[in-house]
């Protein structure tokens, strides 16, 4: 099934009752597999007294996100192993450790390329990355690392926006929109960098640049510009007032799920491909919640082979809006994102699953 859906050109057909179940059947096995292959999961699936044969995606077990930053989970024979990917971190952090063997990297390409596609269209671009050469240094693979590795695959002539202090190359960015003038270009970055370098750097010398037609993907760093006051809307007014972009795509997604990212469609949603899902729970019971009612959310993907990563409940709050009738007309849950728990709540959940 699987096979069937990464060969898929539409990454968003499955209605409700076919994706559920899918899902299920999927998440199930993937759960007896990680079970018989990684003993510290089936330590804390025992010690939890959690159920691997369900009925419902609402009740297949769920590790916390954090767990990844304090325990080292795979299954997989150690000879197997393919890459190590960190989750992006400020010095002295615990950072999470996702074991990647090369099925699973593999399957996370070909999902990123099926959903991007769909957006982007089958054509490479000219590229422009907000962001430094992380390239040159390789020592950590971070997210950051890998979310830009991820997405240069659908741009050709790739110029990097900041020089290694995070200093606009104007000279080569004029040269570059003189060389592509006309053509469609992909502007991709991190959510954070393209406010504070990229926007602001225009702004307060109150400049404007013409880059219409462009489309801009972007993610992650959302909490540092909450804590600045900034939305989703007041990002796009001004990427549009400055720059004069009007496609502008968030996705949401983390190291511990790559691959399976949920894109903002043209009316601000964020969207569930086929393979992946959410649920969202209360914050206290961590019981499921209907429909419009905000709680944790929790992420379900069927791409996590070689590590126990397909049913996360995450750090993060949102609503799912609703079901298989958003107006862009792509099928799947479709929700919002509203921030991140505070540290003392978010420390409070990976308690239950403490290893003893």
């Amino acid at each position: 099934m699987i096979d069937q859906i990464l060969s898929s050109e539409n990454p968003y057909k499955l209605s409700r009752d076919v994706k559920e179940f899918m899902l299920l059947k999927e998440l199930r096995e993937l759960t007896d597999f990680h079970y018989r292959q990684c003993l510290p999961y089936q330590r804390i699936l025992d010690k939890t007294s959690a159920k691997i044969e369900v009925n419902e995606l609402t009740e297949l077990p769920f590790l916390p996100v954090q767990l990844f930053k304090m325990l080292d989970l795979f299954s997989m024979p150690e000879e197997e192993r393919f890459k190590i990917l960190n989750s992006s971190g400020t010095t002295g952090q615990q950072v999470s450790r996702i074991h990647i063997d090369k099925l699973t990297s593999e399957m996370q390409t070909k999902a990123l390329n099926l959903i991007v596609r769909s957006y982007l269209g089958k054509k490479r671009l000219p590229m422009i990355i907000a962001d430094t050469n992380l390239l040159k240094n390789r020592s950590q693979f971070s997210a950051r690392l890998a979310g830009t590795i991820g997405f240069s695959q659908f741009g050709h002539h790739h110029l990097y926006l900041f020089d290694e202090d995070m200093k606009l190359k104007e000279a080569e960015l004029l040269e570059f929109l003189q060389k592509y003038k006309g053509e469609k270009i992909f502007i991709f970055g991190f959510t954070y960098i393209i406010w504070e370098f990229l926007l602001n750097n225009f702004k307060r010398s109150n400049r404007i640049l013409d880059l219409e037609g462009s489309i801009l993907i972007h993610g992650g760093g959302w909490k540092k510009l909450q804590n600045q006051a900034v939305s989703d809307g007041m990002f796009r007014d001004l990427l549009k007032e400055q720059f004069n972009i009007s496609q502008v795509y968030d996705y949401y997604g983390m190291v511990e799920q790559v691959g399976s990212i949920y894109m903002q469609c043209e009316h601000g949603h964020l969207h569930t491909p086929d393979f992946a899902d959410i649920l969202i729970r209360d914050e206290e019971t961590l019981k499921p919640v209907p429909y419009g009612t905000e709680g944790l959310i929790q992420v379900l993907s069927i791409l996590p082979r070689s590590y126990p990563g397909h049913s996360l409940l995450t750090e993060d709050r949102g609503t799912i809006l609703g079901e298989d009738d958003c107006e862009c007309g792509r099928k799947g849950k479709y929700f919002i994102v509203h921030g991140r728990l505070p540290k003392a709540e978010a420390r409070g959940c990976s308690d239950t699953f403490t290893l003893t």
